[in-house]
């Protein structure tokens, strides 16, 4: 007989004990879409001891591979039940990794290619904290996007009809584990933006992952529909995921801090390093932190939106900024990486960015002065790519990105993504009518 870890006897007791009927494994395909199936109670300890077989050939991303017949191994510290279903005959889930039959991680597991950026990051002395601020709107439906309200950043009451809406996903998420720091009305009619509270990398993709199906549950639990779409307006700015990093030590310390750095951003060599790789590599992994052409949409008409390859402390044009809410503290030595949206696939988005800090670390880059006049002259080399198609040739031709990701992701990215560039680019759109039609 098996001798299950502490973890796993947890989840079997509690699967007992609660009335715990169904269990949905959750997984990622390579697009950062949602995946999931469910057993029931009987077949858990089959689960723990052989894995879940699974059909990859339906799964965007797994059947590029020549083995699509996979295994999905249950995590057991993920387990958690789902607050949004009922309380007679609960849904619990679990997060899976997933293997071939021979038990090898499988090439387009997105989970695991950011556990293994992380090991690397664990070999070099480093645990890697994340802390987003994710913003999405509420429309009155999927069909149209009519917003619920008029507001505008930090409005309340009258003007901001989410009120209820974001109270109910704050106690849902954290009834499920997901500490929350804040919540408010974003700058858009009806848009929102809930920040959760640091966690290592991999617990926040997971918690990312969480977040997003959350939200949309609670949304259409009160008759509306919440999306995560970069643009879905034309008049309103794009919805963000602004990502606050930075690397602890063995001992839990920040190791981004140098309280005798001699400058009032107080970061380490390390902190610079990591941020000058993040910057040369970025246009290479923009298009996985921006990953549909409508992520250029907003990079592109977005007057707030950072798109200077640079970094700074005031200055918001540029795409890195160091928090300086706490100066001199090792609150503030941290950055924040502010070019990804919410549509991205967080595993393959992370696992990109750290491992370009990481590059830079390993490289020993300089990282160059602040530029913290934003009326100073833009380069074209020095801004983001505004063109899903720009993104993929800076993409294609990236040794770090194929490494880090590895062949089959890398090559199924570039072809689906190359696909959705040639759609887009061919087909007449509305502007084109309204313009062109009645006078050519």
């Amino acid at each position: 007989m098996k001798q299950y870890s502490a973890q796993e006897d947890y989840v079997l007791n509690t699967v007992n004990n609660r009335d715990v009927h169904f269990l949905r494994f959750w997984f990622a395909d390579v697009l950062g879409n949602l995946k999931s199936f469910a057993i029931v109670p009987n077949e858990l300890e089959r689960a723990f001891d052989i894995g879940m077989p699974l059909d990859g050939n339906c799964i965007a991303g797994f059947e590029s591979t020549t083995e699509s017949d996979v295994i999905a191994w249950p995590e057991a510290s993920s387990f958690q039940i789902l607050p949004w279903r009922p309380n007679e005959n609960c849904v619990a889930r679990m997060f899976c990794n997933i293997k071939t039959p021979e038990g090898v991680p499988f090439t387009s597991d997105t989970r695991h290619i950011l556990k293994e950026v992380l090991r690397k990051a664990s070999k070099m002395g480093y645990i890697v904290n994340v802390k987003p601020e994710i913003e999405y709107f509420y429309f009155q439906s999927k069909d149209k996007p009519i917003p619920l309200d008029d507001g505008s950043t930090f409005d309340l009451t009258s003007l901001d009809s989410a009120t209820d809406l974001r109270r109910d996903t704050v106690l849902t998420l954290e009834s499920i584990g997901i500490p929350v720091q804040q919540s408010q009305h974003e700058a858009g009619p009806s848009q929102n933006q809930i920040d959760l509270r640091t966690q290592d990398a991999l617990s926040m993709a997971d918690s990312i992952m969480t977040y997003k199906l959350a939200v949309k549950e609670i949304a259409l639990k009160h008759g509306v529909y919440a999306s995560f779409m970069p643009k879905p307006r034309n008049d309103q700015p794009g919805s963000s995921m602004h990502l606050h990093i930075h690397l602890s030590n063995e001992n839990g310390d920040n190791a981004f801090f140098a309280e005798n750095s001699g400058d009032k951003y107080c970061l380490s060599t390390t902190a610079k390093q990591f941020t000058a790789g993040i910057l040369k590599y970025m246009k290479e992994f923009c298009l996985v932190t921006n990953q549909y052409q409508n992520s250029y949409k907003r990079i592109i008409s977005d007057a707030c939106l950072p798109d200077r390859i640079a970094w700074s402390r005031n200055n918001r044009s540029t795409v890195i900024r160091v928090p300086g809410h706490r100066p001199n503290t090792e609150d503030c030595s941290r950055i924040e990486l502010r070019n990804p949206d919410p549509a991205c696939n967080p595993y393959l988005a992370l696992a990109a960015i750290i491992s370009a800090g990481l590059a830079g670390i390993e490289e020993g880059l300089q990282l160059e002065e602040p530029i913290e006049d934003s009326k100073k002259t833009k380069l074209e080399s020095d801004t983001l790519p505004y063109t899903l198609g720009q993104s993929i040739d800076c993409f294609e031709q990236s040794e770090l990105m194929r490494k880090t990701l590895g062949d089959s992701v890398f090559d199924y990215l570039l072809k689906v993504k190359k696909a959705e560039w040639h759609k887009a680019i061919s087909m007449v759109d509305e502007y084109e009518l309204e313009n062109y039609l009645a006078v050519l």
